[in-house]
């Protein structure tokens, strides 16, 4: 029989999944909203896992909760945006540079084709293996190591732009 998720062991997880909606979503809102509702899913029933892996399957369940997002936004009108507010600084920062860059290296990943990004999320922010990532991912690990070599590069072009 399958071991249960644990919910009180999610939390152990909540900084690889932020940083993982982060560069799904591109934005931090958006992380922070994607991360909530991947819980509510999560804790709204018992849940079975396969291999014991609580951060593989919560990686599953974020990605596909975004897709749903995104097949989501797709149908409904687009709100106008409000006026921007005055930038506020973000004290969890080193430094405003910093946080700049971090931005800027989110919003590059999110802007990557599907594949490209979803290895990126895995490995580099989410810390998977290239096997743990390719099993999550439903792919091969020289698919992964590809992925993340052509994607790596677009984000380098894109911040360096």
């Amino acid at each position: 029989m399958s071991p249960e998720l644990d919910p009180a062991r999610l939390g152990d997880h909540l900084d690889r999944l932020f940083r993982a909606a982060w560069a799904l979503a591109g934005s931090r809102e958006d992380a922070e909203d994607l991360v909530q509702e991947t819980y509510v899913r999560v804790l709204a029933r018992p849940r079975m896992l396969r291999n014991d892996d609580d951060l593989g399957y919560l990686l599953r369940v974020l990605r596909n909760t975004f897709l749903t997002h995104l097949r989501d936004r797709g149908r409904r009108i687009d709100p106008v945006p409000m006026p921007d507010d005055p930038v506020v600084e973000d004290l969890t920062s080193p430094s405003p540079e910093a946080a700049f860059e971090a931005r800027e290296v989110y919003a590059a990943v999110a802007a990557l084709p599907d594949e490209y990004r979803d290895a990126i999320v895995a490995v580099d922010v989410a810390g998977l293996s290239y096997k743990e990532a390719a099993k999550a991912l439903g792919t091969k690990e020289g698919t992964i190591m590809s992925r993340l070599y052509r994607g790596r590069q677009r984000v380098a072009r894109a911040v360096e732009a």
